[in-house]
């Protein structure tokens, strides 16, 4: 890989899982998705579940998730 992760093939629409905020049996709009994506060993796409994000990705690799989801946890003050 040469750093370009937008060069990669995408993530099959069945690879992702959603974390689904306060409409859990509703349409999913309040869904953030995450796959890794194919060929990586730890490289991620990331997704939102509303309309307006229809087809749009982030994609990052694991070091970046980790301190994403690191700092938030602590911006938050949020336990496990």
């Amino acid at each position: 890989m040469d750093g370009n992760l937008y060069a990669l093939s995408a993530p099959t629409a069945d690879a992702f899982s959603d974390f689904c905020g306060s409409n859990a049996g509703g349409p999913h709009e309040t869904c953030v998705s995450l796959a890794a994506i194919p060929g990586t060993e730890a490289c991620f796409a990331v997704r939102d579940g509303k309309p307006e994000g229809a087809g749009k990705e982030l994609r990052f690799t694991g070091n970046e998730l980790d301190d994403f989801a690191t700092g938030w946890v602590r911006t938050r003050g949020l336990t496990l």
